[in-house]
């Protein structure tokens, strides 16, 4: 991915300073990012645990907690991996601006937090076992970035471009809170059966892999940032995370009706959606018959 000499966003919050903290599974967000797999996965690895229950557990609701907020600290300038995630977010900014600005809207940018081991959200704790997640109660996305080797070596997702698609999924999912979809979601939660609002969390998750093609669509148009085997390496990683995928890496067999992020197989057809399209439109994952 040609990311080097763009501009970086101004929306990055570093809290690894704080050391973090806390233990367990204490995240009660009400939005389920790639984050949330990678801790049913860690989980089932070492606790043996199979990685849905893990999942059932950290879908749940709950109010948003209050969360006192600390001064925000710019990242190091010599911080590479900062760079490369604030350089992917003010990408992320300038296609969502150019996308909302034709439909007549205006764009709010989300923030992106750096943190380490564990920090508050307005979702309540995020742990660093889950991987970059997305709060909707503050509008910020949480990474730890020590994520990126768990997705090369853990899962088996290297390249840069596999690192951008997960920070695109998570803005996809801020996008959705933008648009009222999120909330519409959580809405339903306890009006419909427990595998009617699974089926729903499907869509949800599908359409923010739709978001992030729609994200390499228009920023490939217009700035040429993929390079040889780029989308392959956000293939590879949408395939890493299906819920096939991780039934079958708890040693259990694949059951449909406990899905609730999609198979490898729409995962990746839901990016190439919007890779091919760019367009919003292409991803109404709600209205379409076969997902």
């Amino acid at each position: 991915m040609k990311w080097e000499g763009n501009r970086e966003s101004d929306n990055v919050e570093d809290r690894r300073a704080d050391g973090g903290g806390g233990g367990g599974f204490g995240f009660g967000g009400r939005s389920i990012g790639i984050g949330t797999i990678v801790v049913a996965l860690v989980g089932g690895w070492i606790f043996g645990i199979n990685p849905l229950t893990i999942l059932g557990v950290l879908s749940g609701g709950g109010p948003p907690a209050q969360v006192q907020q600390a001064p925000a600290q710019r990242p190091p300038a010599d911080d590479r991996m900062a760079k490369f995630v604030s350089t992917v977010l003010a990408d992320t900014e300038d296609v969502w601006k150019d996308v909302f600005a034709k439909g007549g809207a205006t764009y709010q940018e989300p923030r992106l937090v750096l943190f380490r081991g564990a920090t508050q959200t307005a979702c309540g704790q995020g742990q660093a076992a889950m991987g970059p997640f997305y709060c909707p109660a503050d509008q910020k996305v949480y990474i730890d970035l020590g994520f990126y080797e768990t997705l090369r070596s853990r899962l088996g997702a290297p390249g840069d471009f596999a690192q951008a698609y997960v920070i695109a999924h998570e803005v996809g999912h801020h996008v959705q809170n933008l648009l009222g979809i999120s909330g519409k979601m959580e809405q339903m939660r306890g009006r419909v059966s427990k595998a009617e609002f699974n089926a729903l969390s499907v869509r949800l998750e599908l359409q923010a892999d739709c978001f992030a093609g729609v994200w390499a669509h228009n920023a490939q148009n217009a700035r040429q940032i993929l390079e040889q085997g780029d989308v392959e390496e956000a293939m590879n990683a949408a395939a890493k995370i299906g819920d096939d995928a991780l039934q079958r890496a708890g040693g259990g067999a694949v059951v449909p009706e406990s899905f609730t992020h999609g198979t490898s197989a729409q995962r990746q057809r839901w990016f190439d959606t919007g890779l091919k399209t760019g367009s919003v439109k292409a991803c109404d994952t709600f209205s379409a018959r076969n997902i």
